[in-house]
C-alpha cells in the first residue's frame, strides 16, 4: 500500500512539474542561463549582460541619486554580474507568449532549480517577483521577473549573481525597482 502511494506521489510530481514547464516555444529551459540562451537572438528579445566592474560602477553612481546608503553600496559591491532579458510584444501571439509561455516557463525552471520565492514588490503598474538561490547562508543568485517600464504587456527577467548575505539581498530587492528603468534600456 505504501509503495503504491509513493509511486503515485512521484508520478504526480513528475507530471505536475512537466506541465508547468511545457509552456513557451520549443524545449523548456532547465536553468536560468539556458533560458537566456534560448531566447537571445529571437525576434523582439534583447539580452544585456554586464560584468561586475561595469555594473558596480554604473549602479554605485546611481545610488547617490536614488538615495541609497552604505548597506546598498555593500550589496552592490557583492554583485559579480547582471544579465537582463527583455521582450516587448508587438502582436497578439507575442502577448500570449508573455502571458502564458514565458512566465510559466520561468516559474517552472525556478521551482525545479530550488530557487526560494521572495516577496514581490509593486511600483505603479509593475509587479516584480523575486526568487533567490542559496548555498547555506549565502545567496548566490537573485532572479527578478516583471515587465519593462511603460510596457505592461512586456516581459523582463533580471539575473544578478554574486555572494550576498541575507541583509544584502534585502537591500537589492529594495533597490532594484528604483533602477529597473535604467536596467531595461
Amino acid at each position: 500500500m505504501k509503495i503504491r502511494f509513493l509511486t503515485f506521489l512521484v508520478l504526480a510530481t513528475l507530471l505536475g512539474g512537466t506541465s508547468c514547464r511545457s509552456s513557451g516555444p520549443g524545449q523548456p529551459a532547465q536553468t536560468v542561463d539556458q533560458f537566456f540562451r534560448k531566447y537571445e537572438g529571437r525576434s523582439g528579445f534583447k539580452v544585456t549582460d554586464w560584468s561586475a566592474g561595469l555594473t558596480a560602477r554604473l549602479l554605485l553612481l546611481k545610488v547617490a541619486s536614488l538615495g541609497g546608503d552604505n548597506s546598498v553600496t555593500q550589496a552592490l559591491s557583492a554583485v559579480r554580474s547582471v544579465k537582463v532579458l527583455t521582450f516587448a510584444p508587438t502582436s497578439g501571439s507575442a502577448r500570449q507568449l508573455v502571458a502564458e509561455g514565458l512566465n510559466k516557463e520561468v516559474d517552472g525552471l525556478l521551482a525545479s532549480e530550488r530557487y526560494t520565492p521572495l516577496p514581490a514588490t509593486e511600483a505603479g503598474t509593475t509587479v516584480m517577483r523575486y526568487a533567490a538561490r542559496r548555498q547555506g547562508d549565502t545567496v548566490q543568485e537573485v532572479v527578478a521577473t516583471g515587465n519593462v517600464e511603460g510596457a505592461p504587456e512586456s516581459f523582463m527577467l533580471v539575473a544578478i549573481s554574486g555572494n550576498f548575505t541575507p541583509e544584502q539581498l534585502q537591500q537589492l530587492i529594495k533597490f532594484l525597482p528604483k533602477v529597473k528603468s535604467e536596467i531595461s534600456q
